[in-house]
């Protein structure tokens, strides 16, 4: 029998039909592609750029034709009454925070010199404050003699004092021989108007009926006569 194939040549398989389609198809890519002029690849490549370009410009065109109408919106939204309470309530806020900050500053200030007022008064030596009876006769009588060194005790000072006038600084002898002769005793210690003149305390009232001065007096004239008026256990 006759085979209907050309001789010389044999059938091709399926991978070798696959490898020329290929071939083919790459030589007709290589041919295309070499047909096309270089100006419009340039081209095709600028393309991008310039449509960005054009992109962009259109974009800033659009905000600023946007600009106005957002201004706009933005005033008024802060027109509105929420926004305006809302605003005024930071507003107080603020200045009640300043006001509490400036009281509190103030207050430091004070403490501060209430303080520096205290600490001046306690380095600061205070004149005692004696009571305005005989207790506080005498002891003040005894500050001012122990100053002048002057001698005596509370207790000389007390038992002469109650025995001489009671403890009446306003007292007054208008029968002993004194007040014959015109120059009674008078005060706490029942002293003679001379003797409290010759015997007198700078510092005290020149007041014979004062009791502090009238006691420091009497007792500046018996430590003179008798060294103490502790040691004055009768009329002198």
């Amino acid at each position: 029998m006759f085979s209907s194939r050309t001789p010389g040549l044999s059938r091709l398989n399926k991978t070798q039909k696959a490898s020329m389609a290929g071939v083919a198809a790459a030589g007709i890519a290589a041919v295309t592609f070499s047909l096309v002029p270089t100006t419009a690849v340039a081209a095709e490549s600028q393309a991008p750029v310039q449509s960005r370009t054009t992109s962009t410009v259109s974009t800033s065109a659009t905000d600023s034709a946007r600009t106005p109408a957002v201004s706009a919106i933005i005033a008024k939204q802060f027109s509105s009454p929420d926004i305006a309470a809302k605003v005024q309530s930071v507003v107080q806020k603020t200045a009640s925070e300043k006001t509490k900050a400036a009281e509190a500053v103030a207050k430091a200030k004070a403490d501060a010199q209430k303080r520096a007022d205290e600490a001046a008064n306690r380095s600061t030596v205070r004149k005692p404050v004696y009571k305005n009876n005989l207790d506080g006769w005498i002891k003040e009588s005894l500050a001012i003699m122990k100053k002048h060194k002057i001698p005596g005790s509370y207790e000389g000072l007390h038992r002469n004092i109650i025995r001489e006038s009671s403890g009446n600084p306003k007292a007054i002898n208008l029968w002993d021989i004194n007040a014959r002769n015109g120059i009674p005793s008078k005060g706490l210690l029942q002293v003679i108007p001379p003797t409290f003149k010759a015997y007198h305390v700078k510092g005290t009232p020149f007041d014979i009926y004062d009791p502090v001065a009238n006691i420091v007096a009497a007792a500046n004239y018996a430590a003179d006569r008798y060294g103490s008026m502790d040691n004055v256990n009768s009329a002198y």
